[in-house]
């Protein structure tokens, strides 16, 4: 990527002053007939049913990775709970992923739940993600591959797993890995030879917002790195005398862990064609409704947690994902916030999760049926196959290319453009993301204006 192609626009000169105030279209009361409730519970599992029946065309069933972002205390972890019951009362068979030490999904399920997957009730198993115990599986397939072609001689097998601790990065590198292995993002392209617990629904409840937006927006930003790597293998005496035995080691230890990329017999070229494709189908995953669904959790009470959400909404979109939703736990004695709504997250659809007491025996059964947890529960059925809002839109006509940007001040975003015009690189809350341009919207930006929480760029 040449530098002499590229040109920095700031944003600020190029906005407008002219403010755009709010919709207002979710701040109507929510309508409850208790004669029909009963009816829509019915409608509500046989849609929600339909997640785990038309993802493949092979008619094979595809898992739906779930998770929540939010400030901490804003009721990330109990709206996780809250959706993992929904979907296994549903008739789905759940599994509530844990990446930290919080042992609040204990009490809310009254069960132990250790680094192996747990049944808690009826269709819902629980697991928590410890990268101590989880960094200790590769290395012992690579020490075994290792010890097929004799590439370290013995190095490899002098390394004492138990004695290494976790360097920052590991937690996202592992819990990717894991999650990767629990939904299988690359299953069409991956072949897996060993028989694994197959799930409808996995619920992600990570250690912060922040490493799980990293963690979404992996497969996309490693696409790049890849490329250079490529360059670095194919063109240089070094990649070219070390990257054959790399592929070797890394093939046979994922020939020993289950699962094989078919790289016997490859030439290198193919080999980083397939790696390629695979990380393609990675990134585009997250934009699937039907596969990823992402929801933001507030605190109504609080304005750093209802500004961190929707920083939070903006960022995900940054990453190559979007957001479903937004959730707010009710007050407690209210009767499930009957009529109110979320303010400033609309378009998002929002929903209030019944305030649940940690100290109390806690009778789910009770809690999903009751008629507070009706528009929770609407929500996460009704956007489980709907389609998010469009993060960005192209209008060739008046060439002008609208970016959905939530949560951004105009001072924090820029705007880049490389390879002749042909791209948009967008940088704001510390994420990178590129937006190739039709050819009828190639060129160079005339100006652009904040409208309703959209950059709104004019192309020339």
């Amino acid at each position: 990527m040449s530098s002499s192609t590229v040109q920095m626009l700031t944003t600020s000169s190029l906005f407008s002053t002219q403010n755009y105030p709010y919709s207002d279209i979710f701040n109507q009361p929510i309508k409850r007939i208790k004669c029909v409730a009963k009816t829509r519970r019915r409608k509500s599992r046989m849609e929600i049913l339909a997640m785990a029946s038309d993802n493949s065309v092979k008619n094979e069933k595809s898992t739906k990775l779930i998770t929540f972002l939010g400030k901490g205390g804003s009721g990330k972890t109990t709206s996780a709970i809250f959706a993992a019951q929904h979907y296994a009362m549903s008739g789905l068979k759940t599994c509530l992923v844990i990446h930290s030490q919080d042992p609040t999904a204990e009490y809310l399920l009254n069960c132990k739940i250790g680094t192996s997957p747990i049944t808690c009730n009826d269709n819902l198993s629980a697991v928590r993600l410890e990268t101590t115990k989880m960094l200790l599986e590769p290395l012992n397939k690579l020490k075994q591959a290792d010890a097929r072609l004799n590439m370290t001689q013995g190095v490899l097998e002098g390394i004492v797993g138990e004695e290494l601790g976790v360097l920052p990065g590991m937690d996202s590198i592992f819990s990717s890995l894991a999650l990767e292995q629990l939904v299988g993002f690359f299953e069409n392209m991956v072949r897996q030879n060993r028989k694994k617990e197959k799930f409808d629904i996995i619920i992600y409840d990570g250690m912060s917002t922040e490493e799980t937006i990293r963690m979404i927006g992996a497969t996309s930003k490693a696409r790049l790195y890849l490329k250079y790597l490529r360059n670095l293998a194919e063109k240089t005496d070094l990649g070219r005398l070390a990257s054959p035995s790399l592929l070797r080691l890394a093939e046979e230890a994922l020939t020993l862990s289950g699962s094989n990329l078919n790289l016997n017999g490859n030439m290198s070229a193919e080999i980083w064609d397939l790696l390629e494709q695979v990380l393609g189908r990675g990134s585009k995953i997250f934009a699937e409704p039907k596969r990823f669904g992402c929801y933001v959790v507030v605190d109504r009470n609080s304005p750093v947690s209802m500004a961190s959400a929707l920083r939070y909404w903006g960022c995900i979109i940054q990453a190559g994902a979007q957001v479903s939703g937004a959730f707010a736990l009710a007050s407690p004695n209210s009767s499930g916030e009957s009529g109110a709504t979320i303010e400033n997250f609309s378009p998002l659809p929002s929903a209030f999760v019944p305030h649940i007491s940690v100290g109390a025996h806690l009778d789910w059964n009770k809690i999903m049926r009751d008629s507070h947890s009706e528009s929770a529960r609407n929500l996460l059925t009704v956007t489980a196959h709907k389609a998010s809002i469009p993060p960005v839109t192209f209008d060739p006509t008046n060439k002008i290319v609208t970016l959905l940007m939530p949560g951004f001040d105009k001072s924090e975003i820029k705007l880049y453009q490389f390879r002749g015009g042909s791209e948009l690189l967008v940088e704001a809350g510390d994420q990178r993301r590129v937006i190739r341009l039709p050819s009828q919207l190639q060129g160079k930006v005339g100006g652009a204006k904040f409208a309703d929480r959209s950059l709104v760029i004019t192309m020339r």
